[in-house]
């Protein structure tokens, strides 16, 4: 950092090699303290804190109060014997005041600054977000957050894209969630719309030839509440041409691993898993699996094909699954001694996704016993431990229901289990197990209205070996469609997805009739895209990464809202600022905009 009129040094920057020069300093007042009628302060600034040590004549410490903005001049000096603090850059040296000058005084903050611990409500702090971030923490977060930014523009450089931005105002092409509309004022009663997504424009770069591309994109979502969604957020997204998805798995991969180790110097050597979507969610009830822990989940329909117990013979008439998770004394540091009331406990993990509960089964010294085991045969009970190998001594939790409601509710007892075992530390930033997952469905089944809708977005290409089935005219067959799709999930959270993109528009307009749009929808919404597509559209494919997520996990912190500057409430409010928030008549006169409320 250059050195200038209210700074010699910064905060960090002082050390031993200083001892007995005069430096000049200036920032924050984090902490006074008074050691027996010595007084010191922590001064602080952006690379860190420095202590600060009145002489004992001195009585400036008088006018300091938190917060307060100093300069100060002084002699660096190495602390005592047994008084350094290895906890700051500068822990083994302070500073002796020769004169301070208070540079901006500062009222009295809604919520100590000088403290990592959260003592107010995130309503108020986000309401006080420029007090906020002046927390040390925070700080740490954004300078990772750059650095994480200045290392994927280095890598993506290096494997020739070009950085290219999008507009921000375009048009509204639907991709599943709501559009944030912006109104013309020079072309009354039409519409911008902010981009969910560069989809549609970076397709078209590649249409363009620009063959591999690159952005650090703003994109817009007018979702509902979401605790861990944000109504904008930051994409690194990509397009590249003359690839399959293999080619995009790997230059992903490599970013990842280059880009953990320029920002967290660790080492991912391992190549990611591949994991079929289909396997994803019946072995781990989700489709971005954690696989920090086993604790799969077992189909075991075929144990109970003859079973006498009604409440598993309904659900296999009625064609769902009989499926568990078995917790045996190999997979755990101790078996835990669960008691009735901890093991039907676990009937809150899948009552969200309409079970009436989980049924339990314990073995102890290969005696089984359970609630059910009164309905089930010798034979049934024996089959049981067999195929979920707790011969000796073990749990099994028992879900049974139609698919793929029962495979998504284990997935959430599968976490929970995790969670009483202690299999998984919240924010932990040493275990990473990363995934892809491929081979999605190409479409989704909406019962209410009877019709498909793209599962990724209409532009995903289908898998070659199930082109017979994309072609078919039975909703049933297009049901059974794969994606060329793949998502990136890192210990239980979905890192990013993308897909090979449909360059034939012969496929493109039958991908648009299989979503039930017709001719005329078709060119009002994408007439532009589908008309590009005739000009010679290369091979292409591409990949978004969410920043803010990958970001809060190689952070280690609890929510997305801590690595954004100034985010909004899961209601999309910006406290801070109170907007969303009414304008003028004048303005929305000038609009053609009469609001109904």
């Amino acid at each position: 950092m250059s050195k200038n009129t209210y700074r010699s040094h910064h905060c960090s920057e002082i050390n031993e090699k200083l001892e007995g020069a005069e430096v000049k300093i200036c920032g924050w007042v984090h902490k006074v303290r008074d050691h027996g009628g010595v007084f010191f302060f922590d001064l602080r600034d952006r690379s860190g804190l420095c202590q600060i040590v009145f002489p004992e004549s001195s009585k400036d410490h008088e006018k300091l109060r938190a917060e307060f903005v100093v300069s100060v001049t002084g002699i660096a000096k190495r602390r005592p014997d047994g008084m350094g603090n290895s906890q700051m850059a500068s822990g083994q040296m302070e500073v002796e005041v020769k004169s301070i000058e208070v540079i901006s005084e500062a009222e009295t903050p809604p919520f100590p600054i000088n403290t990592q611990e959260d003592t107010a409500s995130e309503n108020t702090r986000l309401k006080y977000r420029y007090l906020d971030l002046r927390k040390p923490h925070l700080q740490k977060i954004f300078k990772l957050r750059h650095e994480a930014l200045q290392a994927s523009r280095a890598y993506f450089t290096q494997k020739d894209f070009y950085e290219i931005e999008t507009p921000i105002l375009y048009k509204s092409t639907p991709e599943g969630a709501r559009d944030y509309l912006v109104p013309s004022r020079v072309y009354p009663g039409s519409f911008f719309a902010l981009p969910q997504s560069p989809q549609t424009l970076k397709q078209l770069l590649m249409v363009s030839g620009f063959e591999r591309y690159f952005q650090i994109a703003r994109c817009f979502r007018d979702e509902d509440n979401r605790a861990d969604r944000q109504p904008e957020f930051t994409q690194l997204d990509l397009e590249m041409s003359f690839i399959d998805q293999e080619d995009i798995l790997n230059t992903m991969e490599g970013f990842v691993k280059h880009l953990w180790k320029q920002v967290l110097n660790v080492d991912l050597k391992d190549r990611f898993p591949r994991i079929a979507y289909a396997e994803a969610m019946s072995s781990y009830g989700s489709d971005k699996p954690d696989l920090r822990f086993g604790l799969k989940i077992s189909n075991i329909s075929s144990v109970f094909e003859k079973t006498e117990f009604k409440v598993f013979s309904t659900v296999l008439s009625l064609g769902g699954a009989v499926t568990a998770i078995s917790i045996n004394e190999h997979e755990v540091k101790e078996l835990p001694e669960w008691s009735r009331k901890d093991l039907d406990g676990f009937n809150t993990a899948v009552s969200p996704f309409g079970l009436r509960g989980v049924a339990w089964v314990r073995v102890k010294d290969g005696e089984l016993s359970s609630p059910i085991a009164k309905f089930l045969s010798d034979e049934e009970k024996s089959q049981l431990k067999t195929s979920l190998k707790i011969e000796k001594n073990g749990y099994a939790l028992i879900g049974a229901a139609e698919c793929p409601t029962v495979f998504e509710a284990m997935g959430a007892l599968r976490l929970e289990i995790a969670r009483k075992l202690e299999l998984i530390q919240p924010n932990s930033t040493d275990n990473w197990k990363f995934c892809w997952v491929v081979d999605f469905p190409l479409y989704e089944f909406n019962s209410e209205d009877q019709r498909l809708y793209a599962a990724h977005h209409p532009f995903t290409q289908p898998h070659k070996d199930d082109m017979d089935l994309f072609f078919s005219s039975e909703t049933s067959d297009l049901r059974k469609v794969r994606a060329n799709a793949y998502d990136l999930a890192l210990n239980g959270f979905e890192l990013g997805g993308g897909s090979l993109r449909i360059f034939d528009p012969k496929v493109q307009g039958k991908m648009f009739a299989n979503l039930g749009l017709s001719p005329d929808e078709v060119t009002e919404k994408f007439g532009f895209f589908v008309e590009a597509l005739q000009y010679g559209t290369p091979p292409h494919g591409g990949i978004a990464f969410g920043i803010d997520r990958v970001i809060m996990l190689m952070a280690g912190t609890k929510s997305i809202r801590d690595v954004i500057a100034f985010p909004k409430t899961a209601s999309s409010l910006c406290l801070m600022s109170n907007t969303p928030s009414r304008v003028s008549a004048d303005q929305l006169a000038e609009l053609r905009i009469s609001p109904t409320k």
